[in-house]
């Protein structure tokens, strides 16, 4: 365990008085400092003036990435009949019906994005209590509720990102890999600040984009300047 310590020490020495810098710098800084073995991911932690306990205070939304995620997203779809052949056809990972519904039950839950036709929310409906708490349950504010399987799943294979604010008016996210260029992990990052941005509720009051935080997965966070992190 010494061995990370010092590593995480050391991480975080580099980041002292690096604060409220440019998405570029906070980018570099981080790819410098990121030393795990595996391709951590860039995540984005931005803290709101809402409170989601209020309906009218909600953001949720969905943005497609420009550089993509970095990441094999693996897609569940509740389809039945063509609707299911044209989402196997789109590159769905698991696409079923009852059988499915009953998989998901037992505790089996290997998909990162559930789609389903309009007609199967009757039983995908039933999933709320297990689908709910893992941001998996399908929404037609966030596309995934509709006729169109196939670009759903186009859309989730190809950098689309999901969001929504948690309890304290956080939002987190993951924007692309440490490995991806300095200036794609940037274009990333506005384009998700952006997209939270656009879905301000009518409800939020005084000032809505309070701090935007860049981490890799296993390092320390660093808050970047608000006018750098959204597009001009």
């Amino acid at each position: 365990m010494a061995k990370v310590g010092k590593r995480t020490r050391a991480a975080r020495e580099a980041f002292v008085g690096k604060d409220l810098i440019s998405v570029e710098d906070a980018v570099a800084l981080i790819k410098g400092a990121a030393s795990a073995k595996f391709d951590e991911t860039l995540e984005v932690a931005m803290n709101l003036g809402v409170d989601p306990r209020h309906a009218d205070q909600m953001v949720r939304g969905v943005v497609t990435l420009p550089n993509g995620t970095g990441k094999t997203v693996r897609v569940a779809v509740f389809a039945r009949g063509a609707k299911a052949d044209e989402a196997k056809a789109a590159g769905a990972d698991i696409v079923g019906a009852e059988d499915l519904m009953e998989t998901i039950q037992s505790g089996k839950i290997e998909f990162d994005r559930c789609i389903a036709t309009p007609d199967m929310m009757p039983l995908v409906g039933r999933l709320g209590k297990i689908l709910g708490p893992r941001n998996l349950m399908p929404n037609p504010k966030v596309g995934t509720v509709t006729m169109d399987v196939a670009g759903a799943v186009g859309n989730a294979k190809g950098g689309e990102v999901q969001f929504k604010v948690e309890k304290a008016g956080v939002i987190h996210a993951g924007v692309g890999k440490v490995s991806f260029d300095t200036e794609k992990l940037a274009q990333n990052v506005r384009a998700f600040v952006d997209a939270v941005n656009r879905a301000k509720p009518a409800g939020a009051k005084g000032t809505y984009l309070k701090k935007v935080s860049l981490s890799s997965t296993m390092g320390p966070g660093v808050s970047v300047d608000l006018s750098s992190a959204t597009s001009h």
